[in-house]
C-alpha cells in the first residue's frame, strides 16, 4: 500500500512508529463516519506492517547472535 501523506518511516523511531499505531487505533474508535475509518484503517495496516517488519528484523539480527555465541560453546576436539 503507498499513500503519498505518509512520511518516509525510515524517518521515524521504533516509539515514534508504536506511538503512531496507538494514535491511529483511537481515532478509527472515535470517528463514526465509514470513509474516514476507511481511510485510517488503510494507514493503520501501513504503520503496523511497519511495526512487524523492524520487530522481525530485530529478532533476526538477535537470533544470528547468538548462533555465533553458540559457535564458541562448542568444542570439538
Amino acid at each position: 500500500m503507498f499513500n503519498p501523506l505518509i512520511d518516509d518511516f525510515s524517518k521515524l523511531t521504533d516509539n515514534e512508529v508504536d506511538e503512531k499505531v496507538q494514535e491511529l487505533g483511537k481515532k478509527y474508535w472515535q470517528t463514526r463516519n465509514p470513509q474516514m475509518r476507511d481511510q485510517i484503517a488503510v494507514i493503520y495496516d501501513m504503520y503496523r506492517m511497519e511495526v512487524q517488519s523492524r520487530r522481525a528484523l530485530a529478532y533476526q539480527k538477535e537470533a544470528e547472535n547468538n548462533d555465533n555465541d553458540l559457535d564458541s560453546l562448542i568444542n570439538i576436539n
